[in-house]
């Protein structure tokens, strides 16, 4: 699995981008928020990465940040939500936004991003709301806390080479963040939210 990427931004266009890594170019998906964010094409970028795979595709998005990446995983979670609707939602708001949205019952906030309807927004807000709180503990737009993303973003992706879904992963890894606080290790967390996700 493709975690994350360091190389040149090759080229970049509507929804995606193509990473020059060792003169392999990657071409990645990824919100005009994060697009934004990788600069001007020739410079140097990280960017974080999620590989979708299916019978017939295979597809590999990208996030400036950890964080990103996570509320990718959770919103995808929900039935209903594709990468497409996820990225349209990640494009329209800021992290600190949808935390806030959810947190407080606002799909209407949600529902401005595009190809997201008001059932749909509803349906999102109702079933991470809970799942905010805890996320937004990890994943705050405080960039201090950015430091805390690394063992958090191993657990995730230890969860999901075990085979749970990315939005079950992350729903655990927070849950056992929240229970362990700041400073856990990567054993603990992981092992915290294995028990999280097998309830």
């Amino acid at each position: 699995m493709i975690a994350k990427l360091t190389g040149r931004l090759d080229s970049s266009g509507a929804g995606h981008a193509v990473i020059d890594v060792g003169g392999v170019g990657y071409l990645v998906e990824a919100s005009a928020r994060t697009l934004d964010a990788l600069g001007a094409v020739g410079g140097d970028v990280t960017i974080h990465t999620e590989m979708l795979v299916g019978e017939d595709f295979l597809r590999l998005l990208g996030f400036a940040r950890a964080e990103e990446r996570d509320w990718f995983r959770l919103l995808t979670s929900v039935q209903g939500v594709g990468a497409k609707v996820a990225l349209a939602i990640l494009s329209a708001l800021e992290v600190a936004d949808l935390q806030h949205a959810l947190a407080s019952g606002d799909s209407a906030m949600i529902a401005r991003a595009n190809g997201v309807g008001p059932k749909l927004a509803q349906r999102i807000t109702h079933e991470l709301k809970d799942k905010a709180g805890a996320l937004g503990g990890i994943a705050g737009s405080n960039p201090s806390r950015s430091a805390a993303s690394g063992p958090l973003g191993d657990a995730v992706a230890a969860l999901t080479g075990l085979g749970f879904k990315p939005g079950e992963a992350s729903a655990a890894v927070a849950a056992a963040s929240e229970e362990l606080g700041a400073g856990a290790t990567l054993d603990a967390l992981v092992r915290v939210a294995l028990k999280k996700a097998a309830k």
